[in-house]
């Protein structure tokens, strides 16, 4: 019968508080709604009936069909059950005993503090998520509450713990975030309250990249990063965080005493303490010595690789020599190629040697010498020039080694032309037998064809002993002097100056300088042939020969426009003529007093010289001489009755003759006004132009205008006839009295 009833318990409790309740046939709607954990639970405080199995009941039994499905999916025999039970009126009483009393179950599965008795308060979450239909405890192995819905996800270590370790009190809300909430800080806050600085949910372990103040202050690299904290921090987590020194010497003083047994005592030795000059952070024993910080001398080349003791003998440091001798003195004493001690050769040894190869060494001749090593001196071995080891006063001029070449040589045999022994006149260091001689030295420089002469032509019989007297062109080209027929330089008495014409760089191409006659060829001259002037080869003309008739007499001649010798022009050809064109002559009229202006430049010089008549003088210039029937026949006005003088130029000009304009302000009475614009025969009646001063008076002219004036009656009023007291030439009418 227990068993029975145990199974119906447990089946019973599965449709009523599970999902698949919703999906038994013949379960109602209502059944649905009201079968949960806490309608269940409520009812049966309510009711206090003995035994979970009547509480069970008053759920359940509601329709047979859920029993029957139940009886037959588990194989529970109903006649145990309904001996138990009894009738169907105890079922009914116990339901309704149980909705009286216990009130309609609610509305949904939220639990709140106003209809609950729940311990956990406000949890919106069914029990049976963590509660088993056992006992309220223990919960359920796995419960199925998904954590990382909370403000609070579980990670790492935190996974595994149990549920009570952390929510010890039934309201689950109620507790803390923080670690120091769960976790005592057994480092009494000398790392202070942020704990995921150095650890984290996957363990205690301490991650060292994490922790700041080691990166800012100390930061851990090297073996560090594997040392455990308590092997700084003594005293594990309780011992000092805070304050301690970065100093290397401050935990590894003890291996700094210890060194003697190493072959390097740092104390003997005074080393300074701070061990990051020479040791690393990787490895302790793998020191590094900065020579040249620490001692000022550089370890370079093959001192870098050498062992400390090498030149440290018997762990001396302190007073070790710096000078290449105070270890190679061995050296400097047995070297014979060359004998270092014997040629007094100076013990500084870099001066030839370096520290990357003591063999071979190098001696810079340049620095340490007054004789710098150039061309093929650099290849030349030492000896050659320093015999059996002498470095000492050696000389440095060229015959001193080359004495036997000066003698041997026979193109040119410099003894026998006495050429002096300062052989760098002519060789240098590059290459001895391709000798260049500076000729510019001797006063003479080589140009032109001179520079690819051989020596011999002009030195014959091997005679370099010449002076400047010998640097003349004739002294090698007299013979040319002499046979040149084109002109012939000896019958045409040319001077032997050869560089007059002639030049290095063509001797047939000869010019000559003509201005250097005081007679330069300009024009048409620089193209004539020498003979078209100089007639017979004759060259020894002067100044009086430059003269232009001399050569274009016949031109002068045989001019017959004008023709010149009728005209009695002079023979300053130059006057009209000119180098450039001959026949296009230009005479500077001006030149004669009388310039040539406006119409003047384009008439033809027949219409002025008349019959050829070019002996004109100052009083030909008059403009009537020419224009005597043009002032004669002139008629607006009629000049002749009018008695003009014949000083045209006063009214008329060189550009326009017709046009003629008289200057009234000579006649002492201008123009002014309405006068400018009157005809010249309203004033001038009769063409009587013999007027004086006196006729200038207004009234001369104005006598009818004075007799006929009315408004004032000029001649009863008895005004004078001054008529410019009120009038003015500009406007008769509006006369104005200034009263």
């Amino acid at each position: 019968m227990r068993s029975a009833l145990q199974k119906l318990h447990f089946l019973t409790a599965v449709f009523c508080h599970t999902a698949r309740c919703a999906s038994v046939p013949g379960v109602t709607k209502s059944y649905k709604r009201h079968c949960t954990c806490v309608t269940f639970h409520n009812n049966c405080g309510l009711l206090k009936l003995a035994g979970r199995w009547i509480a069970v009941l008053s759920h359940t039994f509601q329709r047979a069909l859920v029993w029957k499905r139940l009886f037959a999916e588990y194989k529970i025999s109903p006649g145990g059950v309904g001996k138990t039970l009894g009738s169907a009126l105890l079922l009914n009483l116990a339901l309704a005993l149980a909705m009286v009393l216990g009130g309609q179950p609610p509305a949904g599965q939220s639990q709140s503090s106003a209809n609950t008795r729940s311990p956990h308060g406000s949890l919106s979450i069914p029990c049976q998520n963590c509660h088993t239909l056992s006992g309220w405890k223990p919960i359920r192995a796995v419960p199925e509450f998904d954590h990382n819905t909370t403000k609070y996800p579980l990670r790492g270590m935190h996974e595994g713990v149990a549920c009570t370790q952390c929510h010890i009190k039934p309201v689950f809300t109620n507790v803390g975030k923080e670690c120091a909430d769960c976790h005592a800080d057994i480092h009494k806050r000398q790392m202070g309250a942020n704990c995921e600085q150095c650890h984290s949910v996957k363990g205690w372990h301490v991650s060292v990249q994490q922790i700041n103040q080691h990166l800012n202050r100390f930061p851990l690299i090297g073996a560090h990063a594997t040392v455990d904290c308590d092997s700084c921090h003594k005293s594990a987590a309780v011992g000092q965080f805070q304050g301690l020194s970065t100093q290397c010497i401050s935990c590894h003083q003890r291996d700094f005493i210890n060194t003697k047994s190493m072959g390097l005592d740092h104390v003997a030795l005074k080393f300074p303490v701070m061990c990051e000059q020479c040791h690393t952070m990787d490895n302790w024993m793998g020191a590094k010595f900065d020579h040249l910080a620490m001692t000022g001398f550089a370890l370079t080349g093959a001192h870098a690789t050498l062992d400390c003791n090498a030149c440290h003998a018997g762990g001396k440091f302190i007073g070790t020599p710096a000078t290449c001798v105070g270890c190679h003195m061995a050296d400097f004493n047995k070297t014979n190629n060359p004998p270092h001690a014997q040629a007094g050769f100076p013990t500084t040894c870099q001066t030839c040697h370096n520290t990357s190869a003591w063999d071979p060494a190098t001696f810079d001749h340049n620095t340490f010498t007054k004789f710098p090593l150039t061309g093929a001196h650099t290849t030349v071995a030492c000896t050659q020039c320093h015999i059996n080891g002498q470095f000492a006063n050696t000389p440095t001029d060229c015959a001193s080694c080359h004495i036997k070449d000066f003698q041997g040589t026979t193109n040119p045999n410099h003894v026998q032309s006495g050429f002096p022994t300062t052989c760098q006149q002519c060789h240098n260091t590059v290459s001895w037998n391709n000798a260049t001689f500076d000729h510019s030295t001797t006063g003479f420089p080589l140009t032109g064809a001179h520079a690819t002469v051989q020596c011999a032509q002009c030195h014959v019989n091997n005679n370099y002993t010449l002076t400047s007297a010998n640097t003349a062109c004739v002294s090698c080209h007299l013979a040319d002097f002499q046979g040149t027929t084109n002109p012939n330089h000896v019958q045409s008495g040319f001077p032997q100056t050869c560089q007059q014409c002639h030049n290095t760089t063509s001797w047939t191409q000869a010019t000559f300088d003509h201005s250097t006659t005081g007679f330069p060829l300009t024009g048409a001259h620089t193209s004539v042939q020498c003979a078209q002037c100089h007639v017979n080869n004759n060259y020894n003309l002067t100044s009086a020969n430059t003269a232009c008739v001399s050569c274009h007499l016949k031109d002068f001649q045989g001019t017959t426009n004008p023709n010149h010798v009728q005209s009695g022009f002079a023979q300053t050809c130059q006057q009209c003529h000119n180098t450039t064109s001959w026949n296009n002559a230009t005479f500077d009229h001006s030149t004669t007093g009388f310039p040539l202006t406006g119409a003047h430049t384009s008439v033809q010089c027949v219409q002025c010289h008349v019959n050829n008549n070019y002996n004109l003088t100052s009083a030909n210039t008059a403009c009537v001489s020419c224009h005597l029937k043009d002032f004669q026949g002139t008629t607006n006005p009629n000049h002749v009755q009018s008695g003009f003088p014949q000083t045209c130029q006063q009214c008329h000009n060189t550009t326009n003759w017709t046009s003629g304009s008289f200057d009234h302000s000579t006649t002492g009475f201008p123009l002014t006004g309405a006068h400018t614009t009157v005809q010249c025969a309203q004033c001038h009646v009769n063409n009587n132009y013999n007027l004086t001063s006196a006729n200038t008076a207004c009234v001369s002219c104005h006598l009818k205008d004075f007799q006929t004036a009315t408004n004032p009656n000029h001649v009863q009023s008895g005004f004078p006839q001054t008529c410019q007291q009120c009038h003015n030439t500009t406007s008769w009418t509006q006369a104005t009295f200034d009263h």
